[in-house]
């Protein structure tokens, strides 16, 4: 294996990279996690996420995925047999839709391209239809990291409310959480999932679960089983700073760590604006080399990952695997309906300008090497960009 100096490029759009203080922060001895200690720094972390979140009520915290966070979404609030509206925005959509079915639940799946986010208006028209009201709960990605395709989730809930419906509205904010501002409460939300690898510049290992008052009344007469998931059981000894079985306490001073970069330090606000700055700069690249953006309506671009369709007839793959090789950069591959057919460049979490050009300069390599056909001049777009603009 041939010697590679320097510092491996993570632009995948998760897991991120993850900062060093925070690295540092989890090479700590792991103390007893019933003990004092672990109750401040439990206290800590739930009152920080519910910042991130923007909610005044309960957040849970597993050790887990976000596929684990999906599950207890949904194992918490519905019984076997319920019925539930999902809408297909792109591959994680679809796997959360997936993971119902195998709980028992109903799912009506709106079909999507993959290249729009949810359409609030046939929401609407579904929940109007349904008058006896059988859907017990409406499941959106708010933005989906397969596409690069951000959804309107204020909308979906004025459309909920448009028809008076009773339904749930549980919303993944995986792949947007401490990158796009996400607000539980002043949107309406339900019940909200996250996960540690993304924006909050962790390794995987944390899932998230932020709950509405009307979601934990549901929690009361909800019959799927449950018993690791279970919020009642979290929330007890939550209160205290405690969790009912093991926590993954060196992920939690990681936590602890990001919360304070994130909260404290940088802000929320200008972390959004951060990684807008960053987003449209490369937006601007990929134009410039004219290729075309996944997505298509400009009010959707996300702000945490931009999806690139190849030109015909030249493989997602073989690029990603040229810029690996020569460059050791890796960026996300295309997946489900669009696997071989885009690219994904990652630009969320402890990321920076010096770091999107040197991925923008790897990428206008990696095209000239792979033989993709390209305009070149499209890191010099984003660095004029970049040198203009400030994040506020």
């Amino acid at each position: 294996m041939s010697f590679r100096s320097g510092r491996h490029f993570l632009q995948i759009p998760g897991p991120t990279n993850v900062p060093d203080r925070v690295l540092r922060a989890m090479d700590l001895p792991t103390i007893d996690h019933r003990g004092p200690d672990f109750a401040e720094l439990g206290r800590e972390v739930i009152a920080g996420m519910r910042r991130v979140f923007q909610t005044e009520g309960d957040v849970v915290i597993y050790p887990g995925s976000g596929t684990g966070a999906w599950e207890a979404a949904l194992v918490n609030t519905l019984s076997p047999g319920d019925h539930v509206l999902m809408y297909e925005t792109g591959h994680f959509a679809t796997l959360w839709s997936q993971l119902a079915r195998r709980l028992g639940l109903e799912v009506r799946l709106i079909d999507g391209d993959w290249r729009r986010g949810v359409d609030a208006a046939v929401i609407e028209s579904c929940l109007r239809d349904d008058r006896e009201h059988s859907i017990k709960a409406v499941c959106v990605v708010h933005n989906e990291t397969s596409t690069g395709v951000t959804s309107n989730v204020p909308a979906v809930r004025r459309a909920i409310d448009a028809v008076r419906h009773p339904a749930l509205l549980m919303v993944d904010t995986i792949s947007s959480l401490a990158s796009i501002d996400y607000q539980h409460d002043a949107w309406g939300v339900d019940v909200t999932v996250g996960g540690s690898q993304k924006g909050l510049m962790l390794p995987p290992g944390l899932g998230f679960n932020a709950i509405s008052a009307k979601a934990l009344r549901a929690s009361q007469s909800a019959a799927l089983p449950r018993s690791y998931w279970s919020w009642e059981e979290m929330l007890g000894p939550n209160s205290k700073g405690f969790f009912p079985y093991t926590p993954a306490t060196n992920l939690l001073y990681g936590l602890r760590e990001s919360l304070r970069m994130l909260l404290d330090e940088e802000g929320l606000n200008n972390v959004f604006a951060r990684h807008h700055r960053l987003a449209e700069a490369t937006r601007r690249a990929v134009r410039t080399w004219n290729l075309e953006l996944l997505c298509l309506n400009e009010e959707e671009y996300s702000d945490s990952l931009t999806a690139v369709l190849m030109p015909d007839g030249h493989d997602a793959d073989a690029l990603r695997k040229a810029i690996l090789e020569r460059f050791d950069m890796s960026l996300g591959s295309g997946l489900g309906k669009v696997a071989g057919k885009v690219f994904r460049i990652g630009h969320l979490g402890d990321f920076n300008d010096l770091m999107l050009m040197g991925t923008l300069a790897g990428v206008e390599m990696g095209f000239a090497i792979a033989g993709v056909p390209h305009t070149a001049g499209g890191v010099m777009e984003a660095m004029g960009y970049l040198s203009e603009r400030r994040n506020n």
